[in-house]
């Protein structure tokens, strides 16, 4: 199973249900509910293409098929919101950590 890196962005290249490929940048790893979620944003190696585009977050969940961990959709509506919010609001509370550690400085 991937762990976030210290030393540069962990990248994934997903591949949707066309074909299409696109890579992803992880943000965040969380255990909840018996399972492994993911959170992935699309990945620019230009900080300022990050900025300008869009603000999708991707939420994926660990699952074992025939032995290998895929990462794959989350396919119950309820589960999807439920989990990405929680995303949402540990990224949420990440920035504003950040925020008041650069207001102490």
């Amino acid at each position: 199973m991937p762990e976030i890196s210290e030393f540069g962005p962990d990248l994934y290249t997903l591949v949707d249900e066309e074909g299409v490929e696109q890579t992803f940048e992880l943000l965040d790893v969380m255990e909840a509910e018996g399972n492994t979620y993911y959170a992935l944003v699309p990945y620019a190696e230009n900080p300022e293409d990050v900025l300008e585009g869009s603000d999708e977050l991707v939420v994926l969940k660990m699952e074992e098929v025939d032995g290998e961990e895929l990462l794959a959709s989350i396919e119950d509506d309820e589960e999807f919101e439920r989990i990405g919010q929680m995303f949402l609001d540990r990224i949420m509370e990440e920035f504003e950590d950040e925020d008041e550690a650069e207001t102490e400085e």
